[in-house]
């Protein structure tokens, strides 16, 4: 059922309302909140260039390309090092320019842009949090 919600999601998604976002976040997950709130505070996280807050968003250990290069990113410090790298121009343009009422979610998670972003509940806990980034 889940991946009939997607597919239905992803067939309208610049028609979507958050009514409709909402529904399908809480049949692919359990509920929308969490994911709602994730995406306000990424977005103003990377519009303000908070390098700390978006680095504390992330599921360590974490695989990025720098370089054309993968690179195990270990931790929140390594990330922020590496932050101008990681989140490119082209990354911050595609959180810029997204909607929550146009995000595209599956059973993977959510997505931003054309995939410049992925997040989803991860652990135990199911916490949100970033587990791809591509530039």
């Amino acid at each position: 059922m889940a991946a009939v919600v997607a597919v239905a999601g992803t067939a309208s998604v610049g028609a979507q309302s958050v009514a409709e976002v909402n529904k399908a976040f809480d049949e692919l997950f359990g509920g929308h909140a969490p994911y709602q709130n994730f995406f306000d505070a990424l977005k103003k996280a990377v519009a303000s260039d908070d390098k700390a807050a978006v680095a504390a968003m992330v599921d360590y250990p974490f695989q990025a390309r720098i370089g054309g290069k993968a690179v195990k990113i270990r931790d929140a410090a390594h990330f922020v090092a590496d932050y101008d790298k990681i989140v490119t121009a082209k990354v911050k343009q595609a959180v810029a320019k997204q909607s929550y009422a146009t995000l595209f979610a599956n059973w993977q998670g959510v997505c931003i842009g054309d995939g410049e972003i992925w997040f989803s509940g991860v652990g135990d806990a199911n916490l949100v949090r970033i587990t791809a980034i591509n530039d």
